[in-house]
């Protein structure tokens, strides 16, 4: 399956868990989820965006409390992720002449964000993020007790085309040494 049409599956199915009249689309939000050193997280010019407020702002923020930040809720991208962010993502070329390198924040980092952007807006958006992100680990929860299902179909399925092939090869020995049909005279 590509990875569009993973994107557009979870995509309807967290329409479907996600039932809000909100200022932003969960598929914006669900589209800015990444995944960086096996955690998914979202960069900080994206939550910026989110926010309404420059990336500039934001990191200086974090920056006045990073006592509320240890390294499994934010890391600072290094330049070889920066790289392969800005080759494999249209959306990120920006990115590509920055000296500076961009902050990722996990589910719990976000939800730390709350703390120290105190507008009604930040809360709001801390909550349909939040949501997200429970929205994706519910799908791909689903995911893979299907995967799962998947599997157990291809064993049962190998071990019985097997049989068949195992059948059809017989059948082929057969076929090489056929058996002499009718009367045969000795020749003493």
């Amino acid at each position: 399956m590509t990875l569009c049409l993973k994107y557009i599956i979870l995509s309807v199915k967290i329409r479907r868990i996600i039932k809000i009249k909100d200022l932003i689309p969960t598929e914006t939000i669900v589209s800015k989820i990444l995944v960086i050193r096996e955690q998914k997280v979202m960069l900080d010019r994206d939550l910026a965006g989110l926010y309404g407020v420059e990336t500039k702002v934001l990191n200086q923020a974090v920056k006045r409390n990073l006592k509320r930040f240890p390294l499994e809720f934010m890391f600072q991208l290094n330049q070889a992720e920066k790289r392969e962010l800005v080759t494999n993502c249209d959306r990120f070329q920006i990115l590509k002449h920055s000296s500076s390198l961009p902050y990722a924040f996990t589910e719990h980092g976000i939800a730390m964000l709350s703390s120290i952007l105190n507008s009604d807006k930040a809360i709001n958006i801390n909550i349909l993020i939040i949501k997200a992100f429970i929205a994706l680990r519910k799908a791909m929860l689903n995911y893979g007790k299907l995967a799962e299902k998947v599997d157990v179909l291809e064993k049962k399925y190998d071990t019985q085309f097997n049989v068949i092939f195992e059948a059809i090869e017989h059948m082929f020995k057969l076929e090489a040494n056929p058996k002499k049909i009718g009367f045969v005279r000795d020749k003493n």
